[in-house]
């Protein structure tokens, strides 16, 4: 059986966080780190560009962007207020938004190192690329929906 081992880490991770609107939740690199299971090669530069995106992404979606305004003129002045049943202490609506927020980014970081190099590239397949990028966009798709309270599906009659 092969070895194969992991890039040690570049430098200590960051204890950033990346701030968002207010009235959705913050991330913290550290945690997102855990979280997606990244090893040492990928950069607190190039995670804190990825969730950047991702979220940019979510928020601007517009069943999740007029969800959110509906809810603000309910008078939520954040997510965490918007009462939903809570599992280990963290709101549903909360866990779905950060599953979106860290699929479209573990998708973003898979297309972008997909050539990063000749020798991890095995190393990447197998523990990065587990799902494809389009079963994480997918993945984060579905988060999405179910934290609006829409269906996982979309369909028109032709």
């Amino acid at each position: 059986m092969p070895f194969l081992a992991s890039a040690p880490p570049t430098n200590e991770p960051s204890a950033a966080t990346i701030t968002n609107d207010g009235w959705w939740p913050d991330f913290d690199l550290a945690t997102a780190r855990q979280t997606m299971r990244l090893d040492g090669t990928v950069t607190d530069e190039r995670l804190h560009h990825a969730l950047a995106g991702a979220i940019l992404e979510v928020n601007m979606d517009g069943p999740v962007q007029a969800w959110a305004t509906a809810r603000a003129a309910e008078g939520k002045t954040k997510l965490e207020d918007v009462s939903a049943p809570q599992v280990d202490g963290v709101s549903r609506l909360v866990y779905l938004y950060r599953r979106a927020i860290y699929s479209f980014a573990t998708a973003d970081l898979i297309e972008r190192y997909v050539d990063y190099d000749t020798t991890a590239s095995g190393i990447k397949r197998s523990e990065l690329q587990q799902c494809s990028p389009d079963e994480h966009r997918r993945n984060g798709r579905w988060a999405a929906r179910q934290l609006v309270g829409a269906s996982r599906s979309t369909v028109e009659l032709i």
